[in-house]
């Protein structure tokens, strides 16, 4: 597991102003330091390369820059609402987190200001002959690189936001998750005690905010359960709903380690916790797979029409769902410093259910999403064992809801024949 300032960062880093402010903080100091490094251009070299060409190009570049990044920005914003529209609100996050969309804006944005900065210091002098010359190879070098971004997102923008894309990246985000649990099942700590609930002597922290949990520092909860002498119970994980004054953890003191334990303010468990206004991709593996659900239930409302999709997105699901059923190619136990932090692993039951029961209840009028349902619960039975429990409960389910709302009595025969090897 990452540490909580770890976590933040990465998120800090996905954000569109931090690339931009970074590119735009690299055009200037690039436009300045020609100033500084002048002198060491031979005075007989701006005769021979034409270094005065340089007002001219930084004009063209600081004009056109401009106006490519408008027209980007409304291309960017229009891809967000095809997602949030076409696909779901829950994965316009992923797209608003696009690499190449984000590296094209900062690249125009830096070259305008790069641009912009080289103009108002060639209009005071400040870079004399020899400083042309620098600028000059400088401009040429961000020419290039202008040229790559544009045929690069001119490539990206027949795909960005479109149904398609956005689903492969929240498959991609799921599977992501899914790995990452699969090594860490229970997040770097212990499992927590078949016993279930700790004794009623354990001091409770209870969450001073509403929201859900998008990260838990288990290095840091060992640390504090290290120095404390004490135990901790997460009742949590990435991904719950927390509201004020529910339990979030429980302690119970080590008695047996010397010196005597010590009170845990809970302070500092609440501080390891972050809780936000929205569920987030890592770490939250039925997170990705309530989103696949949720794009496969807009699929098969009455106004998009569209099973097709649907049928692409449960097999999205299977995909997603055999890597909770491979062994890990490195499944790494507790940390040394976390086996005082006891944590919940996910069930499989809690993953079938977030991903395959919306589908079978806003799909069980249609015979072809019947069909392609239960054969991908036959599928990850034969991924998996273990899923098989699993899967034949929602086969029956399946059949309930198909029962209820198939007009064919063959078409229902037709699903009950195709179920069978689940319900035996």
């Amino acid at each position: 597991m990452i540490a909580r300032w770890q976590w933040a960062l990465k998120q800090l880093t996905k954000r569109l102003w931090f690339k931009a402010s970074l590119f735009s903080l690299l055009g200037v100091v690039t436009a300045l330091l020609a100033i500084m490094f002048k002198g060491v251009i031979p005075e007989t070299l701006p005769a021979r390369i034409g270094a005065e060409a340089v007002d001219k190009i930084l004009g063209i570049i600081a004009s056109s820059m401009l106006a490519v990044t408008t027209f980007s920005l409304s291309t960017m914003v229009a891809a967000y609402g095809a997602a949030s529209s076409g696909v779901t609100p829950r994965a316009t996050t992923l797209v608003m987190q696009d690499t190449t969309t984000q590296n094209a804006l900062a690249t125009f944005i830096g070259s305008f200001l790069f641009s912009l900065v080289g103009i108002i210091a060639l209009s005071t002098g400040a870079y004399g002959a020899q400083g042309r010359v620098l600028l000059f190879a400088v401009t040429i070098a961000v020419v290039i690189l202008i040229v790559y971004t544009l045929l690069r997102w001119i490539e990206h923008l027949s795909k960005l936001g479109r149904v398609g894309e956005t689903i492969d990246r929240v498959e991609k985000a799921t599977i992501d998750a899914i790995q990452h649990r699969v090594q860490w099942p229970c997040l770097g700590g212990s499992p927590y005690p078949a016993a279930g609930m700790p004794p009623e002597s354990a001091q409770t922290v209870a969450s001073d905010q509403t929201g859900y949990v998008q990260h838990i520092d288990v290095q840091a909860l060992g640390r504090i359960a290290r120095d404390h002498h004490a135990l901790i119970y997460l009742d949590i994980l990435p991904g719950g709903f927390a509201h004020v004054g529910m339990a979030l953890a429980w302690i119970v003191s080590d008695t047996s380690n010397e010196p005597a334990p010590r009170e845990v303010p809970n302070e500092e468990i609440l501080g390891a916790v972050t809780i936000g206004t929205r569920r987030t991709f890592e770490h939250d593996p039925r997170f990705g797979l309530s989103v696949l659900s949720e794009i496969a239930s807009r699929a098969l409302s009455p106004a998009v029409n569209d099973p097709g999709t649907a049928i692409d997105v449960i097999g999205r699901g299977v995909r997603s769902l055999s890597y909770w059923g491979q062994p890990p190619s490195q499944q790494l136990d507790a940390e040394a410093d976390c086996q005082r932090v006891y944590v919940h692993s996910l069930s499989v039951d809690d993953l079938f259910d977030d991903f395959f029961g919306p589908i079978a209840r806003d799909g069980a009028s249609l015979l072809e999403v019947g069909t392609r349902m239960t054969k991908a619960l036959l599928s990850l039975v034969e991924i998996n064992p273990l899923f098989k429990t699993a899967a034949s409960r929602h086969a029956v389910r399946m059949l309930r809801y198909a029962e209820d709302a198939l007009g064919l009595e063959e078409d229902k025969r037709q699903l009950r024949e195709l179920a069978q090897p689940l319900l035996r």
